[in-house]
């Protein structure tokens, strides 16, 4: 059994093929996508987070209007990039929207990758500190992010306050008990995978990982996380570590589907560069009729190692195709390989 939930990286362009021509386009239709999801018994509504770009950005508004009109779903990210963050302002978003969705938040962040402009977190007005570099500085905000999510008093309190304090430091509010538990960490590398599981964190492993070995790219990825649920033993947890990965799967059912992703299906694993000197890995996409498919799926061992499975999505081509897609993969997939 595994959960099965979707991830959207929200894109919106006045383009005549698109469902989505407009940010309100994108964040409407992401609302209802969600709640289509729930109805047809999907486990999991996640969305990226880009600055600068014609995609989704600020997820917690997002978030509070999906948990207000679910009941059951997960509601996430994938994810938060922590060097554009406030960690306490983001204790109050995050607190405030897993307590609109009765505690369905499953929050993913990240030391971020490049993105649309230079340095983007400098505009949004953080510096790294003197002898960091801007990864350390969003493993640091992580870290403050988390030890505050606790909801241990640290502020000293004004004497003479507009309303009563309670007695002791004070901790920011609103406070959502059990959140902590449920923050996961976007590892790019086997490194962080095992400091994700030290610092008690969830592993979230999506299509793109720094090349370590040369190997395919879901034998890297099975590695890393056999190499995460070993350290998270070592830290001596209490509770089960969970671990998603993320996959672009089309069952080719109809017409439709051999229109938009027939050509898509034989395509392998991609070598870049993310930054220069950095060499990465780029998952397949996986496209072709549901015997098939189930067939190459059974041999990805990443996925074998996996808890939960986040289906990324073409967001812009509306609900009804998506859900079309999620369906699919639900009725032809899922049972054929013992998700379901």
């Amino acid at each position: 059994m595994k959960k099965i939930g979707f991830l959207s990286f929200g894109h919106w362009a006045n383009h005549p093929a698109y469902s989505t021509r407009t940010a309100s386009d994108t964040l409407l239709q992401s609302i209802d996508l969600a709640v289509a999801a729930e109805e047809l018994g999907l486990d999991g509504a996640y969305f990226r987070v880009h600055h600068f770009a014609a995609q989704l950005a600020s997820p917690f508004p997002l978030l509070s209007a999906i948990g207000a009109k679910t009941s059951k779903i997960e509601i996430g990210t994938g994810v938060i990039d922590m060097r554009y963050e406030n960690p306490l302002y983001m204790v109050e978003d995050a607190g405030a929207a897993d307590l609109i969705s009765g505690g369905r938040l499953q929050l993913g962040i990240s030391r971020g990758s490049p993105e649309q402009v230079i340095d983007g977190w400098r505009y949004f007005g953080y510096e790294p500190a003197e002898g960091e570099t801007d990864a350390d500085m969003g493993r640091r905000k992580a870290l403050e992010f988390l030890d505050k999510l606790n909801g241990v008093g640290f502020a000293q309190p004004n004497p003479n306050p507009m309303f009563p304090n309670p007695p002791g430091l004070l901790r920011v509010e609103p406070y959502a008990q059990g959140l902590r538990e449920r923050i996961w960490w976007g590892a790019g590398t086997n490194a962080t995978a095992v400091w994700a599981a030290e610092n008690g964190m969830y592993l979230q492993s999506s299509t793109l990982k720094m090349d370590e070995s040369g190997k395919p790219f879901h034998v890297q990825q099975a590695e890393q996380i056999r190499q995460y649920k070993e350290a998270w033993k070592k830290a001596g947890h209490q509770r089960e570590p969970r671990v998603s990965v993320s996959r672009s799967i089309f069952a080719l059912v109809s017409e439709q589907d051999f229109y938009y992703f027939g050509k898509d299906g034989n395509k392998g694993d991609q070598i870049g560069m993310i930054e220069p000197g950095k060499r990465a890995i780029f998952g397949r996409s996986y496209a072709a009729e549901p015997g098939k498919l189930v067939a190459q799926l059974a041999q990805d061992e990443a996925i074998q190692e996996a808890d939960t499975i986040l289906l990324t999505i073409p967001n812009t081509l509306g609900v009804a195709y998506n859900v079309h897609i999620l369906e699919a993969i639900l009725k032809h997939i899922a049972p054929g390989l013992g998700w379901r």
